[in-house]
């Protein structure tokens, strides 16, 4: 924090490869820069809002003593009844005289000064920018969105208003313009909802620019935990080869679409769509034939003909597309895939977890993390998650579950202090605008005790529920709902809650069998509003106990043979967990939807950018 508050009161700092001043620097000062008038500087930044102040017109210029000397203007004008005259006599009229007149002496625009006010990203607040017409006209420079490079001065405010200090431009040295008819966030204040369609420019509103500083703000937290703690940071890979839980949400990745390695088993006949389409043309054709010989009122015999015509062509593409509804109906498309000829010459996904990678590299290095994105192909839908998600991941050699639930008690203390640390401005803007309670929230994680209730109590207690009827019924041996976690941490405990010991049938086959032979060694953490943002677990070391659990799923082998080779020779008991980034960026922002605090969201049917 010194670091930041000596960034902050030092002078405006530039930006180390590209020689602009960043105005957090400015704009973030306990004196909110009024200690850097006077000083030179470049800014760039994108246009918030705008407004035009047009100067007073200039005075006449002082009668000059001495010779005087006529321009030609002045000789054209003092000319003007002789060239009246003539023109009358050759017929040409007064208007075209003056259209001339005024293109050879057009009215020079009135001068004005465009104030803009200015953001770069770096900070919720914006800096007031004057731009005058004589550098660049209003019309390039006022728009929302206009992008602006430029140098000048920074001084004390030239016009009333809330500035304390303002940049007066001096030098214009780059406009990247705007289609003021098609860009998206011309209009002000737009839903979130709205701007889900426009990912590539939702981070220039206040809103989520802030979010995704609070972002930033957690991945940094994020590695500074597991880099202060003594762990290694190990990229695991995306593609894998193996069903990493067992419960088939995988993505398939294959190139095999339209290639030599896939063969059609299906009986449909494609080339009934293929006539639909040519007869659907010809019905277009006739269409505009029958129009046009309406229009032009000529052979009344040959409008009747193309009037028949086109009738008979439209029945014929309505039986025909009726005959195809009818046979796509009754059969059935199959694949056979060869993946032998795939890219990878074997089935592979994009991977749900990367904890089984991990675990391989903790029992060589101790603690190891990752983070990175992780796929699941769940089409259910939920405003917490994403088909494509973010999520930081962790194995711990020599250690059992109790060592990963107060890791984890202490990571999401870390991450909740740095953020209320790091990102006063934006909590502040979020406050505002979103959710008054974030700053609440964040502390409420720092102060409290998190509640450890195993599976089986946490059903009993839901069971004696009498006050409050669930969408779903609560039972043994059934995962908790959202509304289930949800009426726990808020209504019964009112405190951020760790459930144990789950049935061993709603976790991965490598969750650690416990003694009960019912339950395995897992655990959630869970807080108020987003639910679960901890999954972890102790592995199961034990490998004929590893074999039976990939039997009774019914998972491939091949796919596990080096997992279960990892547990032959010199495998270690570890455990560790999962934190879920974009349900923890909800709970620090109020946002409700992570399409929303995710840069470029990935959900079912999504997939734009």
């Amino acid at each position: 924090m010194a670091s930041e508050q000596a960034l902050v009161e030092g002078p405006a700092a530039l930006q180390k490869y590209s020689k602009r001043v960043v105005l957090k620097t400015i704009l973030g000062r306990s004196d909110g820069g009024v200690g850097l008038i006077g000083q030179r500087v470049m800014i760039g930044g994108w246009v918030k809002s705008s407004r035009e102040f047009r100067k007073e017109p200039p005075l006449p210029a002082p009668e000059v003593v001495g010779p005087k000397y006529t321009s030609c203007v002045e000789i054209i004008q003092t000319r003007l009844p002789f060239f009246r005259s003539i023109m009358k006599v050759l017929g040409v009229g007064e208007l075209r005289i003056r259209d001339k007149l005024d293109s050879v002496v057009p009215k020079p625009p009135q001068p004005s000064i465009s104030i803009l006010q200015i953001s770069d990203g770096s900070s919720v607040s914006s800096l007031q920018v004057l731009v005058d017409s004589a550098l660049a006209s209003p019309s390039h420079v006022m728009p929302t969105g206009t992008c602006i490079h430029a140098e000048g001065i920074l001084q004390k405010p030239s016009l009333q208003g809330k500035q304390i200090m303002e940049f007066k431009a001096e030098n214009i040295l780059y406009i990247g313009t705007v289609d003021q008819d098609t860009y998206p966030l011309s209009k002000k204040r737009l839903p979130l909802e709205s701007l889900r369609d426009s990912s590539h420019f939702r981070p220039r509103t206040t809103t989520v620019a802030s979010v995704m500083r609070i972002r930033n703000a957690l991945t940094q937290a994020t590695h500074n935990f597991f880099q202060e703690n003594g762990f290694l940071n190990v990229q695991v890979p995306i593609i894998t080869g193996t069903d990493c839980e067992g419960f088939g949400e995988n993505f398939l990745v294959t190139t095999l679409l339209g290639t030599d390695g896939i063969k059609d088993q299906s009986n449909a006949d494609d080339t009934w769509g293929v006539k639909l389409e040519s007869i659907k043309a010809s019905v277009k054709e006739k269409s505009k034939k029958v129009e046009e010989l309406q229009r032009t009122e000529s052979n009344e015999e040959a409008l009747i003909a193309a009037t028949q015509d086109l009738k008979k062509t439209t029945e014929l593409a309505s039986q025909l597309e009726e005959k195809l509804k009818a046979k796509i109906g009754k059969s059935t498309k199959t694949y056979k895939f060869d993946f032998s000829k795939d890219f990878f010459s074997s089935k592979t996904y994009l991977t749900v977890t990367g904890r089984l990678h991990l675990e391989s590299y903790g029992c060589a290095l101790g603690n190891v993390y990752s983070v990175g994105p992780r796929f699941r192909a769940n089409k259910n839908y939920s405003n917490k998650s994403l088909a494509e998600m973010w999520i930081a991941e962790l194995e711990m050699a020599f250690s059992h579950i109790e060592d990963s639930m107060d890791c984890a008690n202490d990571f999401l203390k870390f991450i909740s202090k740095w953020i209320l640390e790091n990102c006063t401005e934006d909590l502040k803007f979020i406050s505002r605008r979103v959710d008054k309670f974030v700053v609440d929230r964040l502390q409420f994680i720092l102060t409290s005790q998190f509640e450890k209730v195993s599976y089986t109590e946490a059903v009993e207690v839901l069971k004696k529920v009498t006050e409050k009827k669930f969408g779903e019924k609560v039972e043994w041996g059934a995962s908790l709902s959202e509304e289930h976690k949800s009426y726990l941490t808020e209504e019964i405990y009112k405190k951020p809650l760790v459930i144990y010991n789950q049935p061993r049938e709603l976790e991965p086959f490598y969750t650690r069998l416990n003694d009960d032979g019912r339950t395995v060694a897992s655990f959630e953490m869970i807080v108020p509003k987003v639910g679960p943002l901890i999954r972890g677990s102790q592995k199961e070391e034990r490998f004929n106990m590893l074999g039976t659990r990939i039997k009774e799923l019914g998972l491939e082998n091949q796919q596990s043979e080096w997992y279960l080779d990892l547990h032959k020779h010199g495998v270690a008991k570890c455990s560790g967990f999962s934190f879920l980034f974009d349900p923890f960026v909800l709970y620090a922002t109020g946002l409700n939807d992570a399409r929303d605090a995710v840069p470029f969201p990935r959900s079912f049917g999504k997939a734009s950018n």
